[in-house]
Order: structure tokens, then C-alpha cells, then sequence
């Protein structure tokens, strides 16, 4: 809930940024399958972009922040929104659903991250259009809010908010199914691709890398 038209879609009124954790088991990297639950119809897309930490961070402050971050991706956060609720873990930790990539673009060669251009792209239409400096709460804000309750650890990835247009909100509702593309683009970093893919064994793990 980290753009205003994404905010407006859901009437969101909390002021304070909107958290939830994603595990390691349900990322998935470039051109790599998003794994759609056999369970659901309503599998969501909202492309983001992801801050890599690069190194421990307690407690830091705004203005210091971007020091411990050591670079930027693109990520997909495949929700399955018949599973989210009023907390949204249970819609975000299915396996495989978070695309996560093409590479780490290091912050040498991205001085402003609330200058970038991010799009999302279903099968070549663009469903979701906005810039980082519509974000709610920057960057620097998101690391400083959560640092000061959970340290952060070099490796360690935030996800910082999906602009407005996902499926759920549209009218009629538009959801990714199998046999589907899903691309997420940001300046400066490059375009995430994923097809979509149905899961026919509930059981069954990926065995891939996120990088």
C-alpha cells in the first residue's frame, strides 16, 4: 500500500507502512515459472521494486540509510487473493510465486531510487504504470521504519510496494492463469520475465535461484 492509486483502490487509510513477510521457499528468479496454487482463480500480479541490504543495519536513520543498501531489483508479487485477508502473509507464501531478478543493479549505478520508472506487462498489455517518486513512504523512510524494530542483515530484501491497476481492482477482474507471460520493468534495472505456470502437485518444491 506504498502508491496512492494503489492506496485509493483499496481504501486504505492506515497511515503507517504495511508489512508482511515473504520466506525464501516461495521466491523464484528470471524466466522461471510462477507457480499459480490449483487452488485459487484470482492469482494477482504486482510488479515492485526490491532493495537488496548490504550490510547489518539497527535502528538507522532516514538520512543515513542508503548506505546499507546494496543494490535494486525488480520483483513480482504473485498474490493469491481469495488466501488475503486483513494480514496478508497467507496470500503472499505460496511456493514460487514471487519473481525475483534479472541481476542486482548496485546503487553506484542508481543515485536516486525515487526516480524510477516501473511498469508491469500481462502477456505485452500494460496493466500497471507509475514512478518511484509516487511512492508513499521512500525508500530511506521504509528501511529507517523497519530497522528500528527488526535489524536487517546483508542479503535481506524489502519489497517496497506495488503501484494501482492489479486484477483484483479492475472491472471485470483480471487474474494470471497458465500459459500467461508476466513482465515487471524498471529504469535503470531492466525487465523481469516469468510465464505462469498451474501447480499440479501441492507437494512438489522448484529447486531455483532467486538471483
Amino acid at each position: 500500500m506504498n502508491y496512492l492509486e494503489k492506496r485509493n483502490e483499496f481504501n486504505e487509510t492506515i497511515n503507517a507502512p504495511t508489512l508482511f513477510i515473504r520466506f525464501a521457499d516461495t521466491l523464484t528468479g528470471h524466466d522461471c515459472p510462477l507457480v499459480k496454487p490449483s487452488s485459487t482463480n484470482e492469482f494477482d500480479y504486482e510488479g515492485e521494486l526490491a532493495v537488496i541490504i548490504g550490510k547489518p543495519a539497527m535502528n538507522v536513520s532516514k538520512e543515513n540509510a542508503l548506505s546499507y543498501v546494496a543494490g535494486y531489483s525488480c520483483f513480482m508479487d504473485g498474490s493469491v487473493r481469495d488466501m488475503q485477508y486483513s494480514w496478508f502473509t497467507s496470500g503472499k507464501n505460496w511456493l514460487n510465486t514471487g519473481g525475483f531478478g534479472p541481476w542486482l543493479v548496485t546503487t553506484d549505478e542508481i543515485e536516486d531510487p525515487q526516480q524510477l520508472s516501473i511498469h508491469t506487462y500481462l502477456n505485452g498489455q500494460q496493466v500497471q504504470s507509475d514512478n518511484t517518486a509516487n511512492m508513499v513512504r521512500s525508500v530511506p523512510e521504509l528501511i529507517a521504519y523497519i530497522s528500528a524494530f527488526s535489524p536487517l542483515s546483508p542479503g535481506d530484501v524489502i519489497i517496497t510496494g506495488s503501484p494501482g491497476g492489479v486484477g483484483k481492482k479492475r472491472n471485470p477482474p483480471l487474474f494470471m492463469k497458465s500459459g500467461d507471460l508476466i513482465e515487471v520493468e524498471i529504469s535503470g534495472i531492466g525487465r523481469l520475465s516469468n510465464p505462469i505456470v498451474q501447480n499440479r502437485n501441492t507437494s512438489a518444491q522448484m529447486n531455483v535461484s532467486p538471483v
